[in-house]
């Protein structure tokens, strides 16, 4: 026992963690408290999802943090994993799972409790002003080496099937250009800290950075704010700006993709296609209830004429339809295109058979569909949203397919789709009501904000956004950026 605190001590002496206790004595007594273990390759030392109240100390060896499947991170010698659950019995974020020969050093909760207890009042003070700042920095995962070699950047809300695009965007050589890692959470209060030891983070449209995640941010010395998407409304870009964070983004990923999804959420409706498929794998072919008309020779208006708009244009030009725009900033090139014109916005409302949303979500165009638009519009209209959920009032939408006003909807994007949306809830009862009413009218096609969803678009996604953090690393910040996101925009 006395060989094992000895060697406990001095272990403990070699790290970082334990540099402000330079009193042997107090060494001495947290070391025994520490208990040493030998794992074998593909031991879980923790389990994701459930309470470990302990800590690991990592003395030799090599253990993955396994997160939905996913390698989130490898730890090594002499890194800290679990500090959090000395303090909390909140569930493990990962699974840790041995990758060969592994030796730990285990502090357990209750041993630590006992440490904080002891009648030298100079010891607990001590731990916990270690403890304390160790948590502040780097929270569930405390790693001895922070400094590192490569720009390192955090995804998160990370799928499965983004990690190819990007480590292909992100090759040079036989080593990538940036050390990734990569986080199936999303970013929220919550989960923020496991960002500690990156530069940047890379977030999607239901991340949260707001005024306190990137309080928090900057306390971790992140400098850049990387979205791979076109919208930024989830992003206070004030607070990045009083904290000096960059905010970049990938202003136009596939505008086909996103055009092409609006032009088949038209066809579906308008054909249905969705009833059609599933009445004939029943053996039902009847064409009852399944009139169409022709989209050749109908009047369309595209609100918002930015390049996934005039992609649109392009296609409903091809159909034969007359196109009616409407945009605070008009563009010379619609101008010029066949069978098109600016109109002011209730002209456009009026007058159009079918009407597409392709704008930014700001606060002037947040919930410009309303009762009192959706009244301006052609009795029997389409509606159709590939762009934000919030320019939709959802509550007026259903009214006006109740009374008839509204004749289909065509919806990839919802404005509570954050608690839905990229997630796989089959099994459960969704609670939203509203969303649920929406799913009972047959006229309407709602899909899961998949418009962008090719790989062409996911290729584009991963190439600006390593492109973005070039330029940064290059030192192009702020207004030289040629993606940047600025304050006075939001």
């Amino acid at each position: 026992m006395a060989q094992e605190t000895e060697h406990a001590t001095e272990f403990l002496k070699s790290l970082p963690l334990f540099a402000e206790i330079d009193n042997e004595e107090l060494l001495k007594t947290v070391a025994k408290h520490f208990k040493r273990s030998k794992h074998a390759k593909g031991d879980v030392l923790a389990k994701e999802g459930e309470p470990q109240p302990a800590m690991f100390l990592i003395e030799s060896g090599k253990v993955k943090r396994v997160k939905g499947g996913i390698p989130v991170d490898e730890l090594g010698q002499d890194d800290v994993s679990g500090m959090l659950h000395l303090f909390t019995q909140d569930p493990c974020f990962a699974t840790l799972v041995c990758e060969e020969d592994t030796v730990v050093w285990t502090l357990g909760a209750k041993e630590f409790h006992d440490l904080l207890g002891v009648s030298d009042s100079a010891l607990a003070a001590k731990l916990l002003v270690v403890f304390s700042k160790q948590l502040r920095e780097n929270s569930k995962l405390i790693r001895k080496k922070q400094a590192h070699t490569k720009f390192t950047i955090t995804f998160f809300d990370f799928k499965p099937y983004e990690k190819g695009p990007f480590e292909q965007a992100n090759k040079d050589g036989s080593e990538g250009k940036y050390e990734f890692n990569f986080c199936p959470e999303r970013l929220s209060e919550r989960t923020v800290r496991e960002a500690a030891g990156s530069d940047a983070v890379c977030i999607f449209v239901n991340d949260r950075a707001d005024a306190k995640v990137v309080e928090e941010l900057a306390d971790m010395k992140v400098k850049l704010i990387a979205l791979r998407c076109a919208g930024y409304n989830n992003v206070d870009l004030k607070a990045c700006q009083v904290h000096g964070i960059q905010v970049v983004r990938v202003p136009a990923y596939s505008p086909y993709a996103v055009a092409e999804h609006a032009m088949g959420l038209i066809l579906t409706l308008n054909r249905k296609l969705h009833k059609a498929y599933n009445r004939t794998r029943e053996g039902n072919f009847a064409l009852q209830g399944l009139l169409g008309f022709d989209i050749h020779g109908k009047t369309v208006g595209i609100v918002g004429t930015g390049k996934i708009g005039v992609c649109l244009i392009d296609i409903l030009i091809g159909f034969g339809c007359t196109v009616l725009c409407y945009d605070v900033y008009q563009n010379e090139a619609v101008k010029q295109k066949k069978n098109t014109k600016y109109v002011e916005l209730d002209e456009l409302l009026a007058q159009s058979d079918i009407i597409s949303l392709h704008l930014p979500l700001l606060e002037s165009t947040r919930h410009m569909i309303n009762d009192k638009s959706i009244a301006k519009m052609k009795r029997g209209v389409m509606l159709i949203n590939t762009s934000r959920g919030g320019l939709i009032e959802t509550s007026a939408l259903i009214n006006g397919l109740k009374t008839g006003q509204i004749g289909y909807a065509g919806l990839d994007v919802y404005e509570e789709e954050e608690a839905y949306f990229f997630e796989d809830h089959s099994a459960e009862i969704i609670s939203d009501s509203v969303l649920a009413r929406l799913f009972t009218f047959p006229n309407v096609v709602v899909t899961g904000h998949q418009a962008f969803f090719t790989i062409d678009a996911l290729d584009n996604i991963a190439q600006t956004t390593v492109k973005n953090v070039d330029a940064f690393v290059e030192g192009k910040t702020g207004e030289k950026h040629p993606n940047n996101v600025k304050a006075e925009y939001s």
